[in-house]
């Protein structure tokens, strides 16, 4: 039992430590020109003059990155979530479209395939859209970060969850 248990812990702490892996000599799609800091914990990706959270829900921005346990929610739960973040602010913070979620993807990297200057931290798992599936009302389209592939999963499933809210000049 006791060598089982030490590899366990050992695949633990070599995935949590994994770095992210890009394509040699391949163009970036996520580059740093394309995003430019609004807040210290928020970005205007320029392209869709969309402004994200840098960090997953859960998470915090410390001045260096995002920091603490990213939360996972059901989709009901992300929809909830977004709408109570911005009652008080007004901003029109809310659950991005799939469209959306997919621009911030880095297709040339994996785990995660996302710009880690901007988006530090970023769990390398799937992500909420607010795009249903058209086939089947019991689930939604998620982006995952790992390797910048689309899904749909079931509504009920526990998932990361970035918001976004559109530029206002």
């Amino acid at each position: 039992m006791k060598p089982l248990i030490s590899i366990l812990l050992a695949l633990t702490f070599t995935t949590s430590v994994m770095a992210q892996e890009c394509l040699t000599n391949a163009v970036e799609t996520t580059a740093d020109e394309v995003f430019s800091m609004v807040t210290p914990a928020t970005v205007l990706h320029i392209p869709t003059g969309l402004i994200w959270q840098r960090c997953a829900v859960g998470q915090t921005w410390d001045g260096t990155t995002c920091s603490g346990e990213a939360e996972q929610l059901t989709w009901q739960q992300a929809l909830v979530y977004a709408r109570d973040f911005d009652a008080s602010l007004l901003e029109g913070w809310r659950v991005p479209n799939v469209k959306e979620l997919a621009s911030l993807t880095e297709r040339n990297c994996v785990r995660p395939a996302i710009n880690t200057t901007f988006f530090p931290a970023t769990p390398s798992d799937s992500f909420w859209s607010s795009t249903p599936s058209l086939t089947d009302q019991e689930r939604v389209w998620t982006v995952a970060f790992f390797n910048a592939s689309h899904s749909i999963k079931e509504k009920q499933r526990a998932i990361y969850l970035r918001l976004v809210k559109t530029n206002q000049p």
